[in-house]
Parts: C-alpha cells; structure tokens; sequence
C-alpha cells in the first residue's frame, strides 16, 4: 500500500483524524504514527494541521500541537472562529482544507507520493491537479461508520484508499487500554475536554 522508494509527503487533517479515530474506538500515538510512516515511506516531509481557539483560557489542544511541533511534524494552524448555535451552544469553526490543498500543490513537483490523513471530498479538485503532475494519491478515513467519513467524491479521485481500521494497530491503542500515557507525546484533543468546544467544518 505504501512504497518505501517514493518521496513521500503525509498531510494529516488534525480534526479528521481525531475524530476518525475516536470514532473506531482508538486513540493515536503520534510518536509511533511517525515512526510508521518513515519505516514504510521514504518520507520528505509530515503536516498536521489544526484550528486553534482564540481565548484567553488555556486550549488543551496546546500540549499537542507543541509537541508535534518538536518531534518532526510540521504542524500549520490558524484561529479557529467561536460562535454561538441557534441553541446557545459555543462552537468553533475551523476548516483546514485551504491550507491542506495548498500545501499539496506547493510541494507536487517534489514529492512522488501524497498521503492525506482526511475524507473531506473538498480536496478532491486539489488531488485531480497534483495527479496529472504525476503524484500519486491516498486517502486514508473509514468506511467502518454511518456515514461513512469519507466522501464519494474524493475516495473515487484517489488512486489508492486505505481504511484507518486495516493499520491502526500500527500506531494507535484502544481507549480502554490503562497502560499511562507517555508524557513526551500527549494526544488528548479539546473534544475530551471541553464537550462543547468541538472542531465543526
């Protein structure tokens, strides 16, 4: 499914992730994510991008983002927006496929391989262009939920897609796993912590 002899870029979807995987029942290790991808790519270059709260408070999303900051990712934010539903609830908004796709563009005549970490059919346009500059796709989401978390649209753009449940044993771990978590690599994400303070697209 992966190629060690491409040069190969990962674009993860912070939010797309989280959620995919929470949704299959795991939570991912960053560390051994990155360990995954350089034994089984030859790996030019690893993204995370995340929708960041502005707020006087403290974000839990922070520990993360710092951490992936320093241990090898290449991690692109922005502010998220906070707003109020039509039930009083506080949502934030914070859509990072203006940035995925341009990242993706930016790098296509460098890289043999794209490996997106998100289902959101809005890519689609921006995978169809760095195919025809030769880049071969993949997508990895799930299939395994109602809906699906991956659109029609783009899983038929790809040239490949990989269902997170086939590799997560790679570099996730079952939530009701008590083993402590490594404090050098913390993953909690805002969604945990805060119940009303989720990532909508």
């Amino acid at each position: 499914m992966l190629e060690k002899t491409e040069k190969t870029a990962v674009f993860i979807d912070g939010s797309s992730l989280y959620f995919t995987a929470k949704t299959l029942g795991f939570e991912v290790d960053y560390r051994r994510l990155l360990r995954y991808l350089k034994s089984n790519t030859r790996l030019i270059r690893a993204h995370y991008y995340a929708a960041i709260p502005e707020t006087e408070e403290y974000s839990p999303l922070k520990p993360l983002t710092d951490w992936l900051a320093y241990n090898g990712y290449m991690l692109v934010t922005k502010t998220a927006r906070e707003f109020t539903d039509q039930t009083g609830r506080r949502r934030l908004k914070g859509n990072m496929d203006v940035e995925l796709a341009v990242d993706l563009l930016e790098l296509a005549d460098r890289i043999d391989h794209a490996v997106i970490f998100s289902g959101d059919a809005d890519l689609r346009r921006a995978v169809e262009v760095i195919q025809r500059k030769g880049v071969r796709v993949t997508a990895v989401s799930s299939l395994r939920s109602s809906p699906s978390l991956i659109g029609d649209d783009l899983r038929r753009q790809v040239d490949q897609f990989i269902e997170l449940g086939d590799i997560a044993a790679e570099f996730t771990r079952r939530q009701t796993e008590t083993a402590p978590r490594p404090r050098s690599a913390p993953v909690r994400h805002p969604a945990d912590i805060a119940m009303d303070d989720r990532i909508d697209d």
